[in-house]
């Protein structure tokens, strides 16, 4: 059985008219790691004919064939694309990009983000005889797009997008071009460069353009098409101005984004730290030392050490081989692989009081385990600090949060929640405090997993299980050997 607490989103990235396009789309899905580990893939062109290679893994593991596989797809065009799955189990048919074939040439597709109404198309679809090759929510895009009474309108991919329902930030890789669309709430990240050669590339964060020493231009904006082609850059808006909603996701700022990114107009660790500070507001604690769950821990725990006045220091080291972990039912094994995972730095916490800053509480098994590593380690107190109120409701956006009533404060107070973890204190972030560091108004923040108040409707509940109506029904069918 695989832990399953919060996992990533997917990460994408794109370039047009570069010599060296692959290798650096290659580096980009280095530098987008953090979103995805279960597979990843590039597709290339030259202008004419669309290559693609994709594999389970990291992005290192599915090319490690090196210089070989790179230069077979040496290419000026080029998407990547690392995954973790939100709709559609962890299989080789379900890695990005997807290439198909249909009445107008070549496709690629990567997608970052969920389709609430996917299973209802496909339905459709399949009823009028169309065969599905994978059971991730992204091969409908590509049905369609080959719709015949699609593929004849004046903008095609922006018709077909009015069609779809929920969170995506889609690459589009034509034989010519780069297509790049975010939905019209544009509640995943999608962002524009340009490298010192003069190509534009689009990336899920801007640590990508960092790696290849492009320069960030703007986003892309909710409800836009941006194209990349010989022309340069282009956009088009596919839905009218009056029926754009921001509702940016919140968790990229709180969890998924690396910490020197700029997502929705701000800097990743800056916002951090401002939590940080808000919770030290908030909760303040009479204790000796605070220490960060690292890695999306930690910028919080400076902002909580700054405001408070308490030392801030690294009780947690943590292993940058291990993946995701395997746990075994025995509180025992579960125990071991919380510290095989973070090892405690007995120097720091023995005979303290201890602040914990984390991002989150999901689950709270893990967390738990975290907690008595530091009890045996010999802190005298523990304070237990969250930099984003306490999760109530599944996400059908993207974040791949257990079920309901799987989440730790779907139906406990916050007592009930200090007795589970066996804290000497609790404190979560306010959601009026965690909206009062965001820099855009709070109207344009999606907060559905602490609040239950879903931006885009949800008429049918899906899991990332929904499509495989056909495949016996695991955690994993093919785990991926990180």
């Amino acid at each position: 059985m695989v832990l399953m607490d919060k996992k990533e989103n997917c990460g994408l990235f794109g370039i047009f008219g570069d010599p060296d396009a692959a290798e650096k789309t290659f580096f980009a899905l280095h530098s987008l790691q953090h979103r995805g580990q279960e597979s990843a893939g590039i597709a290339t062109s030259d202008g004419q004919t669309i290559l693609c290679h994709v594999g389970m893994g990291h992005a290192g593991r599915v090319f490690r064939g090196g210089r070989d596989i790179l230069d077979m797809l040496k290419n000026p065009i080029a998407i990547g694309h690392v995954r973790y799955s939100t709709a559609g189990s962890t299989s080789l048919a379900n890695a990005q990009p997807l290439l198909s074939e249909y009445s107008r040439g070549q496709v690629a597709v990567a997608h970052n983000g969920n389709l609430i109404n996917a299973s209802l198309l496909r339905d459709e679809y399949e009823a009028y005889g169309h065969i599905f090759k994978s059971t991730s929510d992204t091969e409908i895009i590509i049905h369609l797009l080959a719709k015949p009474s699609h593929v004849s309108k004046p903008n095609p991919v922006g018709h077909i997008l009015n069609h779809l329902q929920g969170a995506y930030s889609l690459l589009f890789l034509f034989p010519d071009r780069v297509e790049a669309a975010r939905d019209p709430y544009g509640v995943r990240p999608l962002c524009i460069g340009k490298t010192k050669g003069g190509a534009f590339c689009v990336a899920s964060e801007t640590c990508a353009f960092d790696t290849i020493e492009a320069e960030y231009v703007r986003d892309v904006e909710p409800g836009e098409i941006v194209t990349l082609s010989k022309e340069g850059l282009s956009g088009r808006r596919f839905v009218k101005a009056e029926n754009i909603t921001p509702a940016h996701c919140t968790f990229e700022h709180v969890y998924f984004a690396k910490q020197s990114s700029i997502i929705f107009g701000e800097n990743v660790h800056e916002f951090r730290k401002r939590l940080g500070a808000q919770i030290a507001r908030e909760h303040p604690a009479d204790a000796d030392v605070v220490i960060p769950v690292p890695d999306s821990g930690t910028s919080a725990a400076i902002g909580y050490s700054r405001q408070s006045g308490i030392p801030f220091d690294m009780g947690f080291i943590r292993s940058h081989y291990v993946g995701r972990t395997f746990i075994s039912p025995k509180q025992d094994l579960r125990d071991l692989a919380v510290k095989l995972k973070l090892a405690v730095v007995k120097e720091v916490v023995k005979g303290n009081r201890v602040v914990i800053v984390d991002d989150s509480i999901v689950r709270g098994t893990t967390t738990r385990g975290k907690i008595k590593a530091i009890r045996q380690a010999g802190a005298k107190k523990i304070h237990m600090r969250v930099s984003c109120p306490p999760i109530r409701f599944p996400c059908f956006y993207g974040v791949d949060f257990p079920t309901k009533e799987e989440l730790l404060a779907n139906d406990r107070n916050l007592q009930q929640i200090k007795e589970f973890l066996e804290v000497d204190s609790i404190g979560y972030i306010s959601l009026e405090g965690m909206l009062s560091c965001c820099r855009l108004p709070k109207e344009h923040y999606c907060t559905a997993c602490w609040t239950g108040i879903y931006p885009i409707p949800v008429q049918t509940v899906v899991n990332k299980f929904t499509m495989e109506r056909y495949q016996k029904q695991l955690f994993e069918d093919e785990p991926a050997q990180l």
